[in-house]
Parts: structure tokens; C-alpha cells; sequence
């Protein structure tokens, strides 16, 4: 990934988009050259990557994603990070992850459907025929994919095409039609059993003015969020020129204005049903996260984000997207919080889980009674209750996930409070006019807030 002259900088983000990496392209197509190998041989690439500078994740990623490798980066090969992922991997009983190998994958559909690819660890076996589309994304122009590994979590994102049909009527009469899809999954269990799985769906047609409420009954938000987050950093990666935020806005504004309930150029009656209303905010969070704002990130953090993120379920996908907030004080249970910094307050204790990263932050408060060490007085049992609570639960979460997220416990004004400052909604900042909640912070940035960005939205729906 550079010269051994130690001359040279090592490639950031800006000489990718900028084509001056000279090593990038030939070390990435040296690894591709090697996934067709492994994937033609059923091997698996797992990558255990830790170092505190970069080591060429971003041009491995082909040859690990293809294979439906494992991939942990950590800073040290000390770190719990490692460690415990390591251990994971050997480990059985309640939390073991299942791996097995040598899968394959395949479709048959419907004729009025057509898969364009998949976004996930997979290869494409190049099996064509008349369910492929025209258009490609990611493993595409195929019907069958192999997969040299996968576990009980492993997530695929397929996307279709339904082929515009020359003859309005014929849309009329397949209305009561219903299509199908079946996807058969062929493996190697880790026992040594071969199995097969055949998942067969069956899903109807629905067009004409009465098929928006279908439509808008059969939508699931944090479905979507992923597969916007998956193909958001597919088009990223291969396409140049290539700007999220306006293609991310762009389809938010055509579903809204398609979906929303409101009255032409009116924003303030505008309304989005309960099967819709949260996703606008996963696109703001999509937008402020590591997916797209690769600004503080070496490719190769990206490019483990994206590999993770790409093999993940919706649920862990929508919590790398927009995290988790548990707020823990002694007036009442562990509750969750609103992502925003007004969760933040001087007696309370919060719980972010941002997938890659769980982060426990005392208040200002509660972060000086624990220096004083309150909670060893038998007198303050509820104070040692309050703090070991978040721990507790931060424990049970790092148990369950593979890799193994980062644990960072931090105190308000801290600059470990970095970590959960960055993650939250800047509804108050450095230069908004509202005045500061006693004991709550502010953030110091130029970003919009959730509630600026819906009412633009809003805005833009209508006309």
C-alpha cells in the first residue's frame, strides 16, 4: 500500500478520489486475482488486522468479502477487541456463531422478475439466464452465488428489477397475480453435514391509484435503512463522482412526496404514516455516519465499516446506522433516550451502543460522586446499584456481538465524550439561540439538526 522508501504518505480518502494512490489499483486487482482463486477452491479469507496504522484492509476487502470471511481491526493485538473475537470464533454453547462453509446459493423467480445482484459476502457463479437484469449490482449477471462461508448471521441484500412491461393492460390483469421467489441455500454444516434449505415466498401485484396504502403497508423502515446504507456505499466505492448526501436526499424527497399525506405547497400539513415516519430520520443519522462521512477514517476503517455492515441483519445494521440510547438515573428504570443532545444531564448515566463501539458516560455529577467513591459506602447502595446497571447491560451486549465492540468509559467534559458527542442530534450547538439547559452541553458544530432537515424536507415534499 506504499513504497518501503518511507517517502511517501500512506493513501488517505482524498488520493483515492483523487486517483493519486499509484499502489491502490494494482494491490486490489492482485486480490481479486486471489478471491477467484479462493472462491474457486471453496476457501475462506478471515482477517485479523491490528495495528494502529493502516495495513491495506481496503484492497484485501475484495478477496475477504467474496469468500464470506470474517474481518476484525483492532489497535493492538492486546486489545479485548481481538482478543475476545478470536475466542469467539472457537467458542460453543449459547453464543456460538455458527460457521459454516462451502454454500451456494441460488434463485429462481417469477418471470416478470429479474435480480440485478447481490450486496453481501458472496461470489457470483456466473449462472446466467433469463431472471438476470441488464443492470448490474454488486455480484450481478448470474443466478447462483457461492458462498465459501457463512454463519447463522450472515445477511444477503439481493436487489431486483421488474422490467417495465410494454402493455398498460397487461399490468391491469395481473393485478390479482401473485409471483414468486424461492432461494435455495445449499452449505456444509459445521458438523460436517451437507444441507439444503429452500425458502419459497409468494408476493402479489399491485398497481392502479388503491395501491399506495398496499404499498405503504408492506414497507419496512429499518429494511429499507439497510439496503439504502448497503447501496449507498456500493455507489461510493464504484462509481466516480459520485455524491451521497444529494442521492440519499434525492430519494428521500421522491418517497415523501409519493407516500406523504399533505395538501400541494403546504408543508405544515404534511404527514407520514407509522409504517414510515422513522425513516427519515435513519437517512438523517445514514447521512452523519461512518458510512458516508468517511472524513475522519483511513480507507481502511471504511472499508471494515462497509464489510461488516454488509453482512450484518437489519437489526445490527440499524444500530450501526443510527445507535441506541439508554439513559439510567434514580428517579426512574433504565429508559431509552432520544439520540440528541438533550439526553445528556448531570445526574444521568447513558448507554450508547453504536455497534462498533459501546459507550458508558457518566454526567458531570455522578462522574465527581464516583472520584469521591460514594459507591463503596454502604450507606450509597442505590448510587453502586445506578453504576453497575449500564455495566451490566454493556456486558451482555459485548457477549452476543462478533467482532467484539470497542468499550469506552468515559465522563461528561471528558475527551473520551467524544465517542457519544459525535453520534448524537446537534439540536442545541455553539450558536443556536436557545438557552442552556442547566447541566446539559451543547455541541460545537455546523451540522443541521434533525428538526432544521425535516422541515426542509417537508418543504421539498410538497411542491
Amino acid at each position: 500500500i506504499v513504497s518501503k522508501s518511507l517517502s511517501e504518505p500512506i493513501r488517505s480518502h482524498k488520493d483515492l478520489d483523487k486517483d493519486s494512490a499509484p499502489h491502490y489499483h494494482k494491490a486490489a486487482k492482485f486480490y481479486e486475482g486471489i478471491s477467484k482463486q479462493l472462491v474457486h477452491q471453496g476457501h475462506v479469507l478471515d482477517l485479523f488486522a491490528c495495528a494502529l496504522d493502516q495495513v491495506g484492509v481496503a484492497e484485501l476487502k475484495v478477496a475477504v468479502e467474496r469468500t464470506g470471511g470474517l474481518v476484525v481491526l483492532a489497535e493492538s493485538f492486546g486489545h479485548s477487541v481481538f482478543k475476545d473475537s478470536l475466542k469467539r470464533i472457537f467458542q460453543s454453547g449459547d453464543y456460538v456463531l455458527g460457521l459454516s462453509s462451502n454454500g451456494i446459493f441460488e434463485i429462481s423467480l417469477s418471470k416478470d422478475l429479474k435480480v440485478q445482484g447481490i450486496l453481501g459476502p458472496c461470489a457470483s457463479l456466473e449462472k446466467k439466464g433469463h431472471s438476470c437484469s441488464e443492470t448490474v449490482v454488486g455480484q450481478g449477471n448470474t443466478t447462483a452465488w457461492k458462498m465459501c462461508g457463512l454463519d447463522k448471521a450472515t445477511s444477503l441484500c439481493i436487489i431486483f428489477d421488474i422490467p417495465k412491461k410494454e402493455i398498460p393492460e397487461a399490468i391491469g390483469q395481473s393485478m390479482s397475480n401473485q409471483f414468486y421467489l424461492q432461494f435455495l441455500t445449499y452449505y456444509q454444516h459445521n458438523d460436517g453435514q451437507m444441507r439444503l434449505r429452500v425458502t419459497t415466498l409468494s408476493r402479489r401485484w399491485v398497481a392502479g391509484p388503491g395501491s399506495i396504502q398496499d404499498l405503504i403497508a408492506g414497507f419496512d423502515q429499518e429494511a429499507a435503512a439497510a439496503t439504502m446504507a448497503r447501496l449507498v456505499s456500493f455507489k461510493m466505492e464504484t462509481e466516480a463522482e459520485f455524491d451521497p448526501i444529494r442521492w440519499l436526499d434525492r430519494s428521500l424527497i421522491r418517497l415523501c412526496s409519493r407516500f406523504g399525506d399533505y395538501q400541494k405547497d403546504n408543508p405544515s400539513t404534511f404527514s407520514l404514516s407509522p409504517r414510515l415516519s422513522i425513516f427519515p430520520q435513519f437517512m438523517f443519522n445514514l447521512r452523519r455516519s461512518q458510512f458516508v462521512q468517511v472524513f475522519n477514517n483511513g480507507p481502511d476503517e471504511t472499508a471494515y465499516f462497509r464489510m461488516i455492515l454488509n453482512r450484518e441483519n437489519v437489526a445490527n445494521s440499524v444500530v450501526m446506522i443510527q445507535p441506541t440510547l439508554i439513559s439510567y438515573s434514580f428517579q426512574s428504570a433504565p429508559e431509552p433516550a432520544l439520540l440528541d443532545v438533550a439526553a445528556i444531564a448531570v445526574d444521568r448515566i447513558l448507554l450508547l451502543d453504536a455497534f462498533f463501539t459501546v459507550v458508558i458516560f457518566h454526567g458531570a455529577t455522578i462522574a465527581q460522586w464516583r472520584k469521591a467513591g460514594y459507591q463503596n459506602d454502604p450507606q450509597h447502595k442505590a448510587f453502586s446499584q445506578l453504576l453497575h446497571a449500564p455495566q451490566e447491560d454493556a456486558d451482555a451486549l459485548i457477549k452476543e456481538r462478533f467482532p467484539v465492540p470497542r468499550l469506552v468509559i468515559c465522563d461528561q467534559h471528558g475527551s473520551q465524550a467524544r465517542f457519544l458527542l459525535a453520534k448524537l442530534n446537534p439540536s442545541a450547538t455553539y450558536n443556536s439561540d436557545i438557552p442552556l439547559v442547566p447541566g446539559g452541553d451543547i455541541l460545537f458544530t455546523d451540522d443541521v439538526s434533525f428538526e432544521v432537515f425535516l422541515d426542509h424536507l417537508q418543504m421539498l415534499a410538497v411542491q
